[in-house]
């Protein structure tokens, strides 16, 4: 990762991938919504008005066969099963906060047009430089999204939520200063381990203490993280104000302050706890260059960058309220989310059956 980006250059396939993942995926990360729920609901309204004729219909769909092997039948039945053992907990996931976007979405009488999707794909298309059907095929080979997929499961639920969170993000100027310092200054240089149990993060912690140039074997043996353990726990620069979690990025810069007052200028963080059962020991490695630049030739690009970053935000705190008030039961796997306590932490057998021939 670069030190600093140049907002001269358009962005690379590469870093096109990275900026989709952190910009326009949190979408899908928070929850991906379908534009054709509203067309299923509808189907299932008529469904409910003449039950045994489509009952008939369906058991005939079900029974249908998709292939013959020397005559031997696999029926559509058969198909659904192996689909739904091998990724039915991930497509359900999908379906259910999909549903329940839409769910919001109606309760508030909000509405996403066509045409509002379609804009909002050109005007992410220009960003980047790039024609929209260009745009839609580098998704396709790199992030396997088809167009449809894109505008169902990422741009509908990302304009969805932002009208269901009813607010205009703010940009101010304590805000800008922030990301000035983000872009142009100084960055921690660190390696990073994490560790999955206290009790073990505490003896590796103890060791790498006492042996702190043995850090980056220690990575490789110890660390859970499997991007940054390969590289021996290398990490990108760290920012002041955004980008890793907010207990690292203020155990790096308080290393930072620290080794100005000593001489080795080699530091261990203490053990940091970032979310239930994960810890991470850091490695202070010293500070990037903080990079020339005239505040009028960016403040436009920093502006927008802002903007999308608080848009983000938005967007997850908005998809989160709506996954804390929902009751949520999943019969595939057994949990019971929401405001109703769950009773049992496995669904019975009959259970899953039951649910998969609704």
């Amino acid at each position: 990762m670069p030190e600093a980006p140049s907002y001269s250059k358009k962005p690379t396939r590469a870093s096109r991938g990275t900026m989709l993942v952190s910009g326009t995926l949190i979408a899908v990360l928070a929850g991906a919504v379908g534009m054709q729920i509203m067309r299923a609901q509808s189907s299932k309204a008529a469904v409910q008005n003449d039950a045994g004729e489509s009952g008939k219909v369906r058991m005939d769909a079900l029974s249908k066969p998709v292939s013959r092997v020397n005559g031997q039948s696999i029926s559509y039945e058969d198909l659904a099963s192996e689909c739904i053992q091998r990724n039915g907990r991930e497509v359900l996931d999908n379906v259910i906060n999909r549903t329940l976007i839409q769910q919001a979405c109606s309760q508030a009488g909000v509405s996403v047009s066509d045409a509002e999707v379609n804009n909002e794909i050109v005007r992410i298309s220009k960003k980047f430089g790039l024609p929209v059907d260009q745009w839609e095929k580098m998704l396709e080979s790199e992030r396997g999204l088809t167009p449809i997929q894109y505008r169902r499961d990422v741009i509908w639920p990302m304009l969805a939520l932002k009208k269901l969170a009813g607010q205009d993000v703010q940009i101010t100027r304590e805000k800008m200063k922030e990301a000035y310092y983000d872009n142009y200054g100084p960055r921690v240089k660190a390696r990073m381990m994490v560790l999955d149990n206290l009790r073990r993060a505490q003896d590796i912690w103890e060791k790498v203490r006492a042996t702190p140039a043995e850090f980056e074997n220690f990575a490789r043996d110890y660390s859970v993280e499997p991007n940054s353990r390969a590289l021996g726990g290398t990490v990108p620069p760290i920012r002041r104000y955004s980008g890793a979690h907010e207990e690292i990025r203020k155990a790096a810069f308080k290393m930072a302050a620290d080794a100005k007052k000593e001489t080795a200028g080699e530091a261990i963080s203490g053990i940091i706890q970032v979310d239930m059962n994960q810890y991470v020991i850091l490695k202070f490695e010293g500070m990037t260059d903080p990079v020339p630049h005239d505040e009028k030739d960016v403040e436009a690009q920093l502006s927008e960058e802002l903007r999308e970053r608080e848009v983000q935000k938005m967007v997850a705190e908005t998809f989160d309220k709506l996954k804390t008030q929902a009751r949520i039961d999943n019969y595939l796997t057994g949990e019971t989310s929401g405001p109703v306590q769950q009773t049992s932490g496995t669904a019975l057998p009959g259970d899953i059956e039951q649910a998969l021939q609704r």
